[in-house]
C-alpha cells in the first residue's frame, strides 16, 4: 500500500482531508490544519475519538502536531510532526506550540515545580521528550512556563546519539504495551523507532513501514553484526551483537535481550513465521 493510501500516514476522512491533499484525495472539505503541541508526558493516539478504542502510538511531551479538526467530543484528529502518524489524541493534552530547545536523554526524569528535588514532581518525562528551555538555575534547566527538570537529563535539541542500539537498550526489562513509546511500556517499533530518533535518524512508527523503509538487505544466513534490525511479519528486533538479539515482545511482555537462535526457534514455533528481512544501517 502507498504511504498516500496508508490510513495510518494520510490525514483523509470521509468528512475531510489535508488541505495539501487536494486534487490527489476525494473529500467534501479540505483543511489547512494548526499547530499544536502535547502539554502532558505523554498522549495516546488512538484510532477512533474513544478511549477504549485501540492505542496505534503515544506522542511525547514537546512534539508538535497538526490539529485537522477537534469537534469530536474532547478528542483531536492529529498528524504526528516526528513520523506522520495520524490519529486521535485527548485534546485536553494538546497546547500552544513552542519550538524546543532541548530533548530528554535519560530514559526518565521528572519535571518538579521549583529548583529541588524534594518538592513532588510535577510529571516524569521519557526519553525522546522535547523542552523549551528559556534559563539555567543550578542544576536545573528552566522552561517558560516555569517548570524545572534535571539539566543533565538533557541535551540539545540538535545533538544526537552515536548508538542508536545503546539508547534501545536503555529500554530493557520495560514492560512491553502494544503502541507504547515510553519506558512505561513500548513495543517492538516504538524501541527501535526510539533509538533510530535518538541518534538523529527519521525513522517510522510500523515494523512493516521500518522494513519498507530502512537499510539495505543482508542474506537470512549471514553473519549478523550489532545494529541489523531483524524482521517477521509484524515484529521487529535489533542486534546486540552476532548472536544477541535485543526486542521488545509479547512472550515476556517486556524488553529482553535474547540469543538470536533461541527468539527466532520460539517465534517460528509459536506461529510468528520466519524471519522475513534482514537490514543493515551503513554507519550505524
Amino acid at each position: 500500500m502507498s504511504a498516500l493510501l496508508d490510513r495510518r500516514l494520510t490525514p483523509v476522512r470521509p468528512d475531510l482531508a489535508a488541505a495539501h491533499l487536494r486534487g490527489l484525495v476525494d473529500a467534501p472539505r479540505f483543511v489547512e490544519g494548526r499547530a499544536m503541541q502535547v502539554t502532558e508526558a505523554s498522549a495516546p493516539l488512538r484510532r477512533a475519538p474513544a478511549t477504549d478504542a485501540p492505542l496505534e502510538t503515544e506522542a511525547l511531551y514537546g512534539e508538535n502536531v497538526t490539529v485537522y479538526d477537534d469537534g469530536e467530543e474532547g478528542w483531536a484528529w492529529v498528524q504526528l510532526e516526528r513520523d506522520g502518524y495520524v490519529g486521535y489524541l485527548p485534546l485536553i493534552d494538546l497546547g500552544p506550540p513552542a519550538k524546543p530547545t532541548h530533548r530528554v536523554a535519560a530514559l526518565r526524569t521528572h519535571v518538579y515545580p521549583g529548583p529541588s528535588i524534594k518538592l513532588p514532581p510535577m510529571m516524569a518525562l521519557s526519553l525522546g521528550a522535547r523542552a523549551t528551555i528559556t534559563r539555567q538555575e543550578g542544576d536545573f534547566a528552566v522552561t517558560a512556563d516555569g517548570r524545572y527538570l534535571w539539566a543533565r537529563h538533557l541535551a540539545d535539541a540538535g545533538s544526537h546519539e552515536p548508538d542508536f542500539v545503546a539508547v534501545a537498550e536503555m529500554f530493557l526489562h520495560a514492560p512491553y504495551l502494544w503502541g507504547g513509546r515510553t519506558s512505561e511500556g513500548i513495543d517492538c517499533s516504538g524501541l527501535v523507532q526510539a533509538g533510530m530518533t535518538a541518534a538523529g535518524v527519521a525513522a517510522p512508527r510500523d515494523s512493516d513501514m521500518l522494513e519498507a523503509t530502512l537499510g539495505e538487505p543482508v542474506p537470512l544466513e549471514a553473519p549478523l553484526m550489532r545494529g541489523d534490525l531483524v524482521f517477521w511479519k509484524g515484529h521487529v528486533g535489533v542486534m546486540r551483537d552476532e548472536g544477541t538479539l535485543l526486542h521488545a515482545n509479547g512472550w515476556p511482555m517486556a524488553v529482553v535481550s535474547e540469543p538470536f537462535a533461541e527468539a527466532r526457534a520460539r517465534i517460528a514455533a509459536s506461529g510468528g513465521g520466519e524471519v522475513t528481512s534482514v537490514k543493515r544501517l551503513a554507519g550505524l
